[in-house]
């Protein structure tokens, strides 16, 4: 048999070792050629009978990660190619036959009549996964890189090849959903206790324990095909399952506000397939996955959050003549909770660290927090006691700016100060070499500014990251007018060892993720002037599809910090700048009440000791009206909470401060949570068309102000019928 992709040989006990390992590729993926030389397997294995099964394994240091989700943009390009020659009809099956075709593969392996086992040696996520839960057997390596899970959701998607299925009736049925709904990667060991493996074992063993398997006479029988199987919550029309059906409705409701297809999908599949045999149930399934696979939401969704975040974190804009540096030592200056965050993911990459700080104990206590973060995984069972003692052992505090002799990369995180951030950028200097790159945390002061402190401007670059940085994954790399090609490649380079997600964008005041989320919280606060209750509005903006209403986000980022920025913004460009009543709301919250946000425990919220926090109820007194909840137009709300960042998205574009819409996307997602359905803001806008957002721009503009002008780039794509992504296709494919 000719294969490729995959190496099979037979021992002497007829157990055949079917090796997945696809040539010039780090990982195995899912693909066309995948699928067909699978099915060649699975039907050479049943019809010799010298084979008395199979065990599936990975050739590389993991298993698989899943499909190769650019397949099913090229499915969706046949599909539309069909609409067009066939009729919707004709497309409407050629699509669905071809959109079930993995399932159809694993279906086959289920009940080919010979047992199949999985052994699992690293990540097995997706559709790889599928493939393990339709094996008979499976053992997943114990080991600290070794996941399985179903994350389809987190790209719009859901498991289309048995997913579904396999996982409701090997748990009870609340657990699967809440699994299938969060998407998250799943540890050996919980795996195990989720019923989702039959063994957690050591690396060295999964190869025999499944040959075991198969060679004491394991059978080729899943369990739901047996005749005596039952189901995990019992039926589905039961008392036990009706205890699992209207909660889980309205926890979706809930969750997900109607604007995830996928999920809503998920709940169908389930529910219609646990009433069914499995051939069926299956169907079923693959109806619903060809619906999703043809959704806007999915489709923008799998570009943004597969192809375009998969181009960035390999480098689609590093310069690619600047040669690798290989970064060794980092110096972070200021050991706040920002420089302390920066210096723990950088010691966690394996760099070493100087934590610079005024004095040894203000460095001291930023090491201290890096202590209790890596503490804090070590108490979770995600990292282990030696872990944490080589992390801490990377990290040097000091108040001697001669300790960062040697550093191939410093980053100063002190306050938004220009005069704090000149005054440490000179002392950085003096013990820098001539080639070390220097990085500013800088969330709002242009970069060009704050490179005058620094002798070799080429070598200053912005490097801005999210709160809290252990867990936000991007990080906003800003260029200044004279920023060089290899700080801006050591800057990547750097982001990449973190394994963050990088954007470029061009010096302007605000970059681009702040002047979007300014936005956001601006409409928030501009509601709550108009007299709507501050609790429909932060639920409208969830409704919406934000992560988090504007009123506590804004408690999170700190009321004085947004007050200094609207005054320096005043100061330097004018009163026409800003807001005049938003600046008047959060000098009378600041300096009138002394409201400062979480961190002094007041701010739009109240955050008592013990107990939730909740709205402030002295926020009715800064409301001269108020409207009637009944009589608010919700589906207006949400537009302006929408709109609002999407139009200060397209004058970054506009300006050139962006100049990729995939950066503009992906950083609207994953930096400050824009509506992930959506596929981010440009995304938002293509989506609907831009003349239809300049009509709804008018609208709103007619409505609320000057705020919602559209800028001149939207008015000349309505008339052109352009997009984002067609206009700056080339720009795309150049930094590529």
């Amino acid at each position: 048999m000719n294969l490729t992709n995959f190496r099979l040989e037979t021992d002497s006990d007829g157990v055949a070792l079917l090796t997945w390992d696809m040539p010039g590729r780090s990982m195995n993926v899912i693909t066309p050629d995948v699928i067909d030389e699978l099915e060649k397997v699975v039907e050479h294995v049943a019809a010799d009978a010298a084979i008395k099964g199979c065990v599936i394994t990975s050739g590389k240091e993991t298993f698989s990660g899943g499909a190769d989700l650019s397949m099913l943009q090229v499915a969706a390009a046949e599909y539309r190619k069909a609409l067009r020659d066939k009729g919707e009809e004709e497309a409407a099956r050629l699509f669905f036959e071809a959109s079930r075709r993995l399932s159809l593969v694993y279906r086959k392996l289920e009940t080919c009549g010979k047992p199949f086992a999985a052994a699992i040696n690293g990540l097995c996520l997706g559709g790889a996964f599928e493939l393990a839960l339709a094996c008979h057997y499976r053992v997943v390596a114990d080991v600290d890189k070794a996941r399985v899970g179903l994350p389809e959701i987190k790209v719009g998607l859901f498991p289309g090849a048995g997913g579904t299925q396999r996982v409701a009736r090997l748990m009870h049925t609340g657990d699967a959903l809440q699994m299938l709904f969060k998407g998250e990667q799943i540890r050996p060991k919980a795996a195990k206790t989720m019923n989702l493996v039959h063994e957690a074992a050591p690396a060295g063993e999964i190869l025999a324990r499944a040959k075991s398997f198969i060679a004491g006479g394991g059978k080729g029988v899943a369990p739901w095909d047996e005749s005596t199987f039952k189901l995990p919550s019992g039926k589905v029309f039961s008392p036990q399952g009706m205890m699992v059906w209207p909660a889980a409705n309205a926890i979706y409701r809930r969750e997900t506000h109607d604007n995830y297809p996928a999920a809503k999908a998920i709940l169908h599949s389930v529910y219609e397939g646990l009433q069914l045999p499995m051939d069926l149930a299956l169907r079923v399934e693959s109806r619903w996955f060809a619906k999703i696979l043809r959704s806007p939401e999915a489709a923008a969704m799998i570009r943004t959050l597969f192809v375009s975040m998969g181009e960035l974190n390999k480098g689609a804009r590093r310069p690619a003549h600047a040669p690798a540096a290989p970064i060794k030592k980092v110096g972070v200056i200021g050991a706040g909770f920002m420089g302390a965050g920066i210096a723990y993911v950088t010691a966690g990459a394996g760099m070493d660290v100087v934590l610079i700080d005024r004095d040894q104990a203000a460095a001291d206590k930023g090491k201290s927090v890096c202590d209790q973060l890596i503490s804090g995984q070590v108490l979770k069972g995600r990292a282990k006691t030696a872990e944490k003692e080589a992390l801490l052992g990377r990290i040097k505090p000091s108040a001697d700016y001669e300790d960062l002799a040697g550093a191939d990369l410093v980053i100063e995180a002190v306050f938004e100060d220009r005069a704090i951030k000149a005054d440490v950028t000179r002392k950085a200097r003096l013990a820098l070499g001539p080639n070390a790159v220097f990085a500013s945390n800088t969330s709002t002061l242009p970069i060009g500014s704050l490179a005058e402190a620094y002798a070799e401007p080429e070598q200053f670059i912005g490097i801005h990251f999210f709160s809290p940085v252990e867990k936000m994954a991007l990080v906003e790399v800003i260029l200044g007018e004279k920023t060089g090609d290899r700080a801006l490649a050591v800057a990547l380079d750097f982001i990449r060892a973190i394994k963050k997600t990088p954007i470029v964008v061009n010096d302007s005041r605000g970059f681009f993720a702040n002047r979007c989320v300014g936005n956001y919280i601006r409409e928030g606060h501009l509601m709550l002037l108009e007299g709507a209750p501050p609790a429909l509005i932060e639920n409208v903006a969830k409704m919406a599809g934000m992560p988090v209403g504007p009123l506590a986000l804004n408690d999170e980022v700190a009321l004085d910090l947004a007050l200094k920025i609207l005054e320096a913004t005043k100061q330097d460009l004018g009163e026409a700048a800003v807001d005049a009543d938003q600046e008047a709301l959060l000098r009378a919250m600041v300096k009138g009440h002394g409201r400062l946000g979480r961190k002094n425990g007041k701010g739009f919220y109240d955050y008592p000791a013990q107990g939730p926090k909740f709205l402030w109820p002295g926020l009715a007194d800064f409301q001269k009206a108020k409207l009637d909840p009944d009589r608010i137009d919700i589906a207006e709300f949400k537009r302006r909470f929408l709109v609002a960042q999407a139009l200060e998205a397209a004058r970054a574009i506009e300006e050139g401060v962006v100049t990729d819409p995939r950066e503009a996307d992906v950083g609207s997602i994953i930096g400050f949570g824009f509506a992930p359905f959506t596929g981010g803001v440009l995304s938002y806008i293509d989506g609907m068309g831009a003349a239809n957002f300049v009509v709804l721009c008018d609208e709103l503009r007619r409505k609320y102000g000057p705020r919602f002008t559209p800028p001149q780039i939207l008015i000349d794509m309505a008339r052109g019928h352009e997009t984002f992504y067609g206009r700056f296709a080339n720009e795309a494919k150049r930094v590529a």
